[in-house]
């Protein structure tokens, strides 16, 4: 009786097995076909994000150049960063003609400055690097501002252009001793009012005895 039963499923399973066998190769297969898929529309959209980015940095190449023939007399460089930022060098005295056209300009349109920050660039002539930070929010697009001054000449304040360069300037001054003409309170921010000296300049003493007061908090340096 047993070998009656087995036979047949034997037989069976002789059948059943290479249907088996083709089904779960059908099965394995499809994840490969999607894979391969998935990997070409990557591809694809990698090279059309690739393709966008070449055009909108040399349409703000062609930007920059543009600025240039404008305000020669201020734009001494114009040039592509790594990060496929415009950058502009001007001369101290074009701080402000040249802030005012970014911000409003109809094909700029760089109304927020993001920031305001000095590079202190000790045993060159000109020892600070002032950096302007611009964003359009319009046209989604950054730009780089950078003029230059020495420890004792100062620069226009940005304040009339970019109300908010009023406390960037201030901590400015506070940290590198950067003086701002016509800025409209120009005293520090994060030190204590008796305080001597400017914390952030690469000549500033790391021993002895000063006492800092940033953001309420007292720091003694040893």
């Amino acid at each position: 009786m047993a070998s009656f039963h087995v036979r047949p499923l034997l037989r069976l399973g002789a059948i059943a097995a290479p249907r088996l066998l083709l089904k779960n190769q059908y099965k394995c297969s499809k994840p490969c076909f999607a894979s391969a898929i998935f990997s070409q529309q990557s591809r694809k959209l990698s090279s059309e994000v690739a393709v966008k980015e070449d055009a909108a940095v040399a349409q703000l190449s062609e930007f920059g150049q543009y600025v240039a023939s404008i305000l020669p007399k201020y734009i001494q460089q114009v040039q592509m960063t790594q990060t496929k930022e415009l950058e502009l060098l001007i001369a101290p005295e074009g701080i402000i003609p040249v802030l005012t056209f970014l911000k409003d300009h109809t094909n700029a349109q760089y109304k927020s400055l993001a920031d305001q920050t000095v590079v202190d660039k000790l045993g060159k002539p000109y020892r600070f690097e002032i950096v302007y930070n611009l964003l359009s929010l319009r046209y989604n697009s950054r730009i780089c501002v950078k003029t230059y001054t020495d420890e004792l000449t100062a620069v226009d304040s940005a304040n009339p252009v970019f109300k908010v360069a009023n406390w960037y300037e201030r901590e400015i001054w506070d940290m590198y001793g950067v003086f701002f003409a016509d800025h409209p309170d120009l005293r520090r921010i994060l030190t204590d009012y008796g305080f001597e000296g400017h914390p952030f300049r690469k000549d500033f003493p790391l021993t002895g005895y000063v006492e800092v007061v940033i953001g309420f908090i007292l720091i003694c340096i040893t």
